[in-house]
């Protein structure tokens, strides 16, 4: 039973001494018994109302009967903010007239009532009839509720392509009349379909059911005609065919068309999109009040679930008084449906499939969006889930499958922080060049491929791959040098380090829509050691960065030093905001900006893979080593990949940052240059 909270007002209650009390025999008189039982009608508290009541005059009702007429009628009707005020009392009549309003379902309820009460041996005694709940109530009427439920809002991409929406898909039912043999036709239905029989005979039950009736019992993706004449249709979709078949072969059983919510990009979006599913009772008790029926879905996560108020709608509802025949007495109150809003997104549906096709046989994650709006294209997270099962409904072999996978598909990637590795080599050039740490001309000299400080660091060495010279910034940004930027944050300092970085928005939240982690430069307040420093320099010691957050900072290198503000939902005239302005100087951008676009253009760049002829490229590569312990041989490491349009008036401006797990062995950050550039090349195809 739900609990209903009301204010119970009365007027005249400077005068509830003189004629609300009965000071010869103590006794409460009707228009503070009519509060007091109100006040029990807006809790729920029906015995206690019951015995308020001349149950004789009252018609006899019986208490089960009165508990069950008002307790489907308050709760059917949701209602609550019961308040009666107006109150006029007749004491030789002992009737009290009163004005009564309540919020419903529907909305506000209010009419004019009377209520008559009766002098007994020992006190005043409420006459109840159908007309006190309301007054065209009579024995033989019923309160309906009817609801018009709200069709749920559509997701789109920026070009209007359906990320989420109405779709089609195969019910699977029962027509009982036709069951030649209910037992093994329900055990052999129960089987194809992985569910128990007794869920199947739980649904013929119903008290609905007739024999002609239709009976859902799952909901299962359709299968197209066109699918199957492919020149090489895939197992599972030859495997589902033949299991529709197999279950049409039962007698009774039937597959028909059922409206479901859609995802038409599948896994290429399920961790931006999310998935719906129906409300549970913790749902409706969780969100009491909102509008919800047990006929309701609800966003579960991704983009359902972050916009679920402006998707869901208004359920439309009309509450009537309706007669034994069924037929309208009175309306009492109707909201009409309001259905829920689209939602356009920024997402370029094109540059999500075209990032997803490249990884998805990886663990890794990818961010795409226009450094120069900030109108985030796509992200990615690799593997991924079908969201149209959770639309359809898992069996538990299935959610098994799914969740004990030990790839993690259901893990969102681009939400969280990873070591960045040889990427954030750019971002420690911008601090040393603020800070006047870094001279970019200075030459570091040559140290060949292991270096350390000094013999305070014991055994511990900075390692890196290639030999060059002049040792300058921008040589160092061309070859990768760790220990180049070592070096860097060593004259840099600690405290410059850390503030820098504070200025870069290490230790908050990304001002954007979904909720990402936050980076950081350390796993305290303060980087506390030089070699921790070191390693900070390039990208590793305790340093871990949001790809999206990556994204932001190299944005500041091709917009004169300010950080772009990223955004997702659409907007008609995109106008660039700054999450950080004047995050560098515009000299500082500029002279970094040099270096990355070497790095992809210089046949010695590290990312030289993504050189393009028809145009200028500017990025950064980065291998992040993931071990245990500094003495670990057998650790794991991250490849990273930033890529970008320098030039604001690129066709297709676009900046993307990649990162895939696990690439030692196969060719560290050159595995993702090699994914990227293979993107590029679609995203810039015609």
């Amino acid at each position: 039973m739900v609990a209903v909270f009301a204010a119970v007002l009365l007027t005249g209650a400077v005068i509830y001494g003189i004629w609300y009390f009965d000071k010869e025999r103590g006794w409460k008189k009707p228009p503070e018994l009519l509060a007091e039982y109100m006040e029990y009608a807006s809790c729920g508290e029906y015995e206690k109302m019951y015995n308020m009541l001349d149950v004789e005059l009252s018609g006899n009702v019986q208490l089960e009967d009165f508990v069950k007429r008002n307790s489907a009628i308050y709760e059917g009707i949701e209602m609550r903010d019961l308040k009666i005020d107006e109150v006029e009392y007749d004491e030789e009549q002992m009737t009290v007239k009163y004005h009564s309003s309540c919020e419903t379902a529907a909305g506000t309820i209010d009419f004019e009532n009377e209520a008559c009460f009766i002098k007994g041996e020992d006190g005043y005694w409420l006459i109840w009839e159908d007309g006190l709940v309301f007054p065209d109530l009579e024995p033989g009427d019923k309160v309906k509720v009817s609801v018009t439920q709200a069709e749920r809002g559509e997701i789109f991409d920026r070009n209007d392509i359906l990320l989420a929406g109405k779709g089609v898909a195969s019910s699977v039912g029962i027509v009982p009349g036709k069951l030649e043999d209910k037992e093994s036709a329900i055990q052999e239905m129960a089987e194809l379909l992985e569910i128990k029989p007794e869920t199947i005979e739980k649904n013929l039950s119903a008290s609905w059911v007739k024999d002609d009736y239709f009976v859902p019992i799952k909901t299962i993706a359709k299968i197209e005609e066109v699918e199957l004449l492919a020149l090489e249709p895939s197992e599972e979709l030859i495997a589902e065919w033949e299991r529709q078949e197999k279950l049409l072969e039962i007698p009774g059983v039937m597959i028909s068309d059922t409206e479901v919510r859609e995802y038409p990009l599948g896994k290429g979006a399920a961790h931006l999109i999310g998935y719906v599913q129906n409300v549970t009772a913790e749902d409706l008790e969780k969100h009491a009040g909102e509008g919800y029926t047990a006929n309701s879905v609800i966003g579960r996560s991704g983009m359902e679930g972050l916009f679920e108020k402006e998707l869901k709608g208004e359920n439309g509802c009309r509450i009537y008084i309706a007669d034994e025949e069924g037929n309208t007495k009175v309306e009492l109150a109707n909201r009409e449906v309001e259905n829920g809003k689209d939602v356009k997104l920024t997402i370029d549906a094109r540059m999500q499939l075209i990032l997803y096709e490249r990884l998805k046989e990886d663990e890794g994650c990818s961010v795409a969006m226009n450094p120069y709006t900030g109108e985030v294209l796509a992200l990615v997270s690799t593997p991924s889930y079908n969201n149209n099962q959770f639309i359809l409904g898992m069996s538990q072999t299935q959610w098994d499958l799914l969740n004990g996978d030990e790839r993690q598909p259901l893990y969102n990637r681009f939400r969280q922080v990873w070591c960045p590795g040889s990427s954030f080599k750019p971002v420690t050039a911008a601090v040393g060049l603020e800070t006047s740490a870094v001279n970019p001309e200075e030459d570091y000299g040559k140290e060949g491929l292991s270096w350390q400080k000094d013999s305070s660091w014991g055994s511990y060495y900075v390692t890196t791959l290639h030999e060059y010279e002049p040792a300058i910034l921008e040589n160092a940004l061309i070859y990768s040098d760790n220990i180049y930027f070592a070096k860097a944050a060593l004259k840099i300092g600690a405290e410059n380090m850390a503030e820098g970085l504070r200025k870069l928005g290490f230790g908050e939240s990304v001002p954007f829509e979904i909720s990402m982690s936050a980076s950081q430069y350390s796993n305290s307040e303060t980087i506390e050691t030089e070699v921790q420093l070191a390693d900070s320099g390039y990208g590793q010691g305790q340093i871990l960065v949001n790809p999206l957050h990556l994204a932001c900072i190299y944005t500041a290198f091709c917009n004169e030093g300010n950080m772009i503000k990223p955004y997702l939902v659409y907007q008609e005239d995109s106008q660039a905001q700054w999450w950080i302005p004047e995050a560098f100087s515009k000299e500082t951008a500029e002279r970094v900006l040099e270096g990355m676009k070497k790095v992809v253009n210089s046949p010695e760049g590290t990312g030289f893979a993504a050189h393009r002829e028809d145009m200028v490229l500017a990025g950064k590569t980065g291998t992040a080593e993931i071990k245990d312990s500094k003495e670990d041989t057998e650790g794991t490491e991250l490849g990273w990949f930033a890529v970008l349009t320098p030039d604001k008036n690129s066709e297709r401006p676009v900046l993307i940052v990649s990162m895939v797990e696990d690439v030692k062995g196969r060719g560290g950050s050159g595995y993702v240059v090699e994914k990227s550039s293979k993107a590029l090349e679609l995203w810039f195809g015609k």
